[in-house]
C-alpha cells in the first residue's frame, strides 16, 4: 500500500502539534523534510523559525524568518517573529519597524497577534510600546481577560497604579477564576501596604494556582497574622507542600544569579519583596485619537465595560441607574456602598463628599477609569 501523500499544510500541521508539545527537535526534523519537497512553502520556513526561537537559537531563527520574508515580505507571522528575534539580538529599531509594518498592513484587529507582539516588547522592557499593543488587543476583543490583565501588568511596571488596579480588576470581572491576575493584584496590594485587600484576593486562590514562592509566603504570613495560627497549623500544610513543589532544592548557581539580578545599575540592591510579573507574560489608544470634549464633560468606563458621559453629577446618576440593585436608592447610599466595597478590595479610601471626589477616588482605587 503506497504511503500517504503529504501536502505542505500536512507538514505544517503536524509540526505545529509537536511544537505545542514542546518537542522542538522533532518539529524541526519534520519541517526540514517538508522543505525538501516544498522549498517555497512560507509556513514551513516560519514554523522552523519559531522552533529555533523556542530553543533560543536566535541566529538560526533569524535566518529562517528572513527566508520566509523573502518569499512573502508582508506575512504577518513572519514579521512578528522576526521582530521578536531582532529584540533578542539587540536590534530594537529593526524590531519596531517590523511591528509597525504589521500595523500598516491592517492587522490591528488581530487579537492574538497584538498580544504576541505586546508580550515580546514587555519581555524586553519596552513597556510603553508593549502597553500600546496590549491596548490594541483589548480594543479588538474587549471581553478577553488575558488582554485586560496584560494592560494591567504594563501599567504597574510603568508606575501607573490606578491603571493597573483598574485593568486587573477588569480582568477578574471578565473571569473571576483568572488566578494569575488575582495573584498579581494581591501582591501589588501587599507591596502598597494594603494587607487586608491583599488577603481578600489571596484567600480566593488555592495552592495549585501559585507558581511563584512570593504569593505563597505572603498568604501564609497573612493567614498566621490575621487568624493567629501556629507555624504547624493544619490549614497551612497544603501551602507548605506547594511551596516545596515550587521552590525545589536550593541551587548555588541560581542563588548567585538572583543576587546579580537584584543588583541595580547604581549598585544598590532591589527590594526582594518587589513584585515581578507572574506567568506568561498585559480603550484609549493614542492622544491623537481623542476628539475635543466640551468643558465640564467627561467619559468614565466601569469594570463591566460600560461607558458613561456627562458632568460628574450626571455620570454618577447614570452609574447608579445602571445598577439595578441601587437604581431607586438614594445617591448617598449608593456611593457609601460602592466606597466600602472598593476599599475592601483595594485598600483605597474613596471619598463620598461629592460626585467628582467619588469618581476620582474610584478611579484611584481602580473601580472605574476616567477617559476624559
Amino acid at each position: 500500500m503506497p504511503e500517504r501523500f503529504y501536502s505542505s499544510d500536512d507538514y505544517d500541521e503536524q509540526a505545529h502539534q509537536l511544537y505545542n508539545e514542546g518537542r522542538f527537535d522533532e518539529a524541526l526534523e519534520l519541517l526540514q523534510d517538508g522543505l525538501q519537497i516544498y522549498p517555497k512553502a512560507v509556513e514551513l520556513h516560519v514554523g522552523m523559525a519559531y522552533a529555533y526561537l523556542a530553543r533560543e537559537d536566535y541566529a538560526w531563527a533569524r535566518r529562517s524568518f528572513e527566508r520566509a520574508r523573502h518569499l512573502d515580505p508582508d506575512h504577518e507571522d513572519t514579521l512578528a517573529g522576526l521582530g521578536e528575534v531582532l529584540l533578542k539580538l539587540g536590534d530594537r529599531r529593526g524590531a519596531l519597524d517590523a511591528f509597525d509594518r504589521i500595523l500598516a498592513l491592517g492587522f490591528k484587529e488581530d487579537h492574538e497577534l497584538m498580544l504576541q507582539v505586546g508580550r515580546a516588547l514587555f519581555r524586553e522592557n519596552l513597556l510603553a510600546a508593549a502597553q500600546t499593543f496590549f491596548e490594541y488587543a483589548v480594543a479588538a476583543q474587549p471581553d478577553c481577560p488575558e488582554a485586560a490583565a496584560c494592560v494591567g501588568y504594563a501599567c504597574h511596571r510603568r508606575n501607573d497604579d490606578s491603571g493597573a488596579l483598574y485593568w486587573l480588576r477588569r480582568a477578574l470581572q471578565l473571569d473571576p477564576h483568572y488566578s494569575e491576575a488575582r495573584i498579581y493584584l494581591a501582591n501589588m496590594l501587599y507591596d502598597r501596604g494594603e494587607t487586608d485587600a491583599a488577603m481578600h484576593h489571596l484567600h480566593q486562590t488555592v495552592p495549585e494556582d501559585h507558581y511563584d514562592e512570593l504569593g505563597i509566603w505572603r498568604y501564609v504570613e497573612l493567614k498566621k497574622t490575621i487568624y493567629h495560627l501556629a507555624d504547624d497549623d493544619l490549614e497551612l500544610r497544603p501551602w507548605y507542600t506547594r511551596l516545596a513543589e515550587v521552590a525545589g532544592e536550593p541551587d548555588l548557581v541560581d542563588a548567585v544569579l538572583l543576587e546579580i539580578e537584584a543588583t541595580q545599575p547604581d549598585g544598590s540592591t532591589r527590594d526582594p519583596a518587589q513584585l515581578e510579573l507572574f506567568g506568561t507574560l498585559l480603550t484609549e489608544l493614542h492622544a491623537m485619537q481623542k476628539r475635543g470634549v466640551p468643558a465640564g464633560q467627561h467619559t468614565v468606563t466601569t469594570l463591566t465595560g460600560r461607558s458613561f458621559k456627562g458632568s460628574w453629577e450626571e455620570i454618577l446618576e447614570q452609574m447608579k441607574g445602571a445598577d439595578r440593585e441601587w437604581a431607586d436608592a438614594p445617591l448617598a447610599e449608593f456611593m457609601a456602598d460602592s466606597a466600602r466595597r472598593g476599599a475592601a478590595e483595594t485598600g483605597v479610601v474613596i471619598p463620598t463628599t461629592d460626585a467628582e471626589a467619588f469618581i476620582r477616588g474610584s478611579a484611584k482605587a481602580g473601580v472605574v477609569r476616567i477617559i476624559v
